[in-house]
């Protein structure tokens, strides 16, 4: 499965509907990514126990606390970063 099936990136929270809030399959989670302008995207649970991904949660941690406005987790790195990181977890 290609890495644009498995992520799906939606438009920011102010612009979604409260329906596509809850368009989460079972296994999935949305999280949050970006510097600045936060981009949705659904992912698998399973990839918050991979240690490269728990490396990137630890240091978003550090960085920036626990504070997630946008109601979901969020992770301030770069898109192409996560993009990358994820595409080699699946």
């Amino acid at each position: 499965m290609a890495v644009s099936q498995m992520l799906r990136r939606s438009l920011s929270s102010e612009k979604r509907s409260a329906s596509s809030r809850t368009d989460i399959r079972k296994g999935h989670c949305a999280v949050y990514v970006g510097e600045n302008e936060k981009k949705r995207f659904v992912i698998p649970v399973s990839y918050l126990n991979h240690p490269s991904f728990q490396e990137l949660l630890y240091q978003a941690e550090e960085e920036f606390g626990f504070h997630h406005p946008m109601g979901g987790l969020t992770i301030p790195c770069s898109e192409d970063l996560f993009v990358d990181l994820t595409s080699r977890l699946s």
